[in-house]
């Protein structure tokens, strides 16, 4: 071979093996990329930005659980979120909740999917700093229209990756009705569980069932019950009360009351007061109501003694639970109508001071607007009642079924209906009951209306859905969850907008944006993957200044 010849192989060679080498180098750079691109795929730009799981600030964990021990609970272990909602008054009122984020300047959000699914989830409550407790299998979907459940299930806070999983109950193979349960982590640190006519106790650490028993039903035929309704009183009784199934009606979830009740014109059996034992799950005492009641009751003290206040489908009633004799009673002096014709059942009350309010149309009505009616816990004749929203339009539809939220250290209450897309706060005159409309916000949300943080610092966070086909019935989207829905955080006393988050996968139905330790929010859906964890921050403070 000539040298020239020989020359130019090796040159070729050499080129090959920098091209190589150059090819390589790059791609190692490259490839990450393209991993990491294909990882964001699907992401909100809020996933992204947090781009990993959120912790919050950690720093504000033993101090949210020492302002909380500072709050009477009575029979709810002490922790942010350790009741349905807040406490035994149902408030929706969580004052050592953190926000981090800044109420005057711009906001980012933050958010993390959950690692394991939790299917059909509905309620998340805490107990200590980094404990998630979690209710799923009771929300059928138009894909799983029969599910498997209820469960019960623990969870790491900050992944969600879970820890345990009890499954209570599969309607495939008991045929009972299955609707939506709430969880109470009672002050023992054990958990009281109740579906169906059937309860449970659970060991919060390992899932194990320790106690079981069946409730009564009363007139209702037991597999149209659902013992959802749970409140634990000052002394620690466990009271009771179910949902029932209109006679007839073979729809699961309790959206089956809805759809049989309201829209077919089903008849409901009467539901049945019940008061159990915390510890051995014994039912001391029940009494059948004289009406349906769909709604949940509370627990509060008047005058010295233990009082339940419950709205039903005409009426709202108080009812009194002796801890001496261990009976029930009502309080026949204490009974209001505050439904006008037209509307349908009250929702849980609210109490803010010396009076109690009701939202009207929690079934939703087609011809009167939802109302707000308050009345005096000393004097049930002293009423007032408004209608933040004005009177219904032709063709609207009125669907109200969260409670009224409340701040009764600020004299407020907040009411949501959906059908007309509309939250409104009103203040309430604490002499007279006299109600009066602060604002009026543009939202379309089915749950709670919670309060975060102090008096003086009050933060509203709202859901907000927005339909994906524009046009489409608000009742059709709802039916079929055909929308997507985001977390806005708002200032209480003005309805002013701080933050907002991407639009996700709708929020289970009726349910609860709980707070976190460390200034998070749990975002639970029912047709997504498990719950979304959220946090909030001043957008200054972002990695890479974003």
């Amino acid at each position: 071979m000539k040298a020239s010849t020989l020359l130019k192989l090796i040159g070729l060679i050499v080129v090959v093996a920098l091209g190589y080498a150059a090819y390589r180098l790059g791609w190692s750079v490259i490839e990450p990329k393209i991993d990491q691109r294909v990882a964001t795929i699907g992401l909100t730009a809020n996933q992204i930005a947090a781009n990993g799981p959120l912790p919050g600030d950690i720093s504000l964990y033993a101090k949210e659980m020492e302002c909380q021990q500072k709050i009477p609970t009575p029979g709810y272990y002490s922790s942010l979120n350790g009741a349905e909602i807040s406490d035994a008054q149902r408030s929706g009122l969580f004052p050592c909740a953190s926000f981090l984020g800044a109420r005057d300047g711009a906001n980012t959000v933050y958010a993390w999917r959950s690692a394991d699914d939790y299917p059909g989830i509905s309620y998340i409550n805490n107990r200590k700093p980094g404990e998630l407790y979690i209710v799923g299998g009771e929300y059928p979907t138009l894909e799983d229209p029969n599910m498997a459940g209820p469960f019960v299930a623990k969870a790491d806070a900050t992944t969600g990756k879970q820890l345990w999983r009890t499954y209570l109950d599969n309607l495939n193979a008991s045929g009972r009705w299955i609707g939506n349960a709430n969880l109470n982590i009672l002050a023992n640190g054990k958990i009281a569980f109740s579906w169906s006519n059937q309860i449970v106790l659970l060991d919060a650490d390992t899932g194990a069932i320790l106690k079981h028993n069946t409730l009564p039903s009363g007139d209702a035929p037991p597999m149209d019950t659902n013992f959802k309704h749970m409140t634990i009183a000052p002394d620690g009784t466990l009271i009771m009360k179910d949902q029932t199934r209109p006679k007839g009606c073979t729809l699961q979830g309790t959206m089956a009351i809805i759809k049989c009740a309201a829209e077919e014109g089903m008849k409901q059996p009467n539901s049945q007061l019940v008061a159990v034992n915390p510890d051995t799950l014994e039912v001391l005492d029940d009494i059948q109501l004289p009406e349906p009641a769909s709604s949940p009751h509370i627990v509060s003290m008047y005058e010295g003694r233990i009082a339940i206040y419950i709205g039903m489908d005409k009426s709202a009633r108080r009812y009194f639970w002796d801890a001496e004799t261990k009976k029930l009673s009502a309080d026949d002096s204490w009974v209001i109508y505050p439904m006008q014709e037209g509307q349908t059942t009250a929702t849980a009350p609210s109490l803010v001071g010396d009076w109690i309010a009701f939202q009207l149309n929690g079934a939703g009505s087609e011809k009167v607007a939802s109302s707000i009616v308050v009345a005096n816990l000393k004097d049930a004749s002293r009423k007032q009642i408004i209608f933040p929203f004005g009177e219904l339009k032709k063709g609207e539809w009125s669907f109200a079924p969260p409670k009224c939220g409340a701040d009764p250290e600020n004299n407020m209450i907040y009411s949501a209906d959906m059908g007309v897309g509309k939250v409104a706060g009103i203040k309430l005159d604490p002499a007279s009951g006299e109600l009066k409309v602060v604002f009026v916000l543009d939202d379309t949300t089915t749950t709670f209306q919670p309060l975060f943080g102090p008096p003086d610092e009050r933060v509203l966070v709202l859901t907000n859905m927005k339909r994906n086909v524009e046009k489409e019935p608000l009742k059709a989207a709802l039916f079929t969850a055909n929308y997507k829905e985001q977390l806005t955080w708002r200032d209480a006393a003005t309805g002013k907008i701080i933050a907002e988050s991407d639009f996700f996968e709708p929020l289970t139905i009726n349910s609860l944006t709980p707070p976190g330790f460390g200034g998070r929010v749990y975002f639970p859906t029912a047709v997504g993957k498990g719950f979304y964890v959220l946090q909030v921050m001043p957008k200054a403070r972002s990695p890479g200044g974003k």
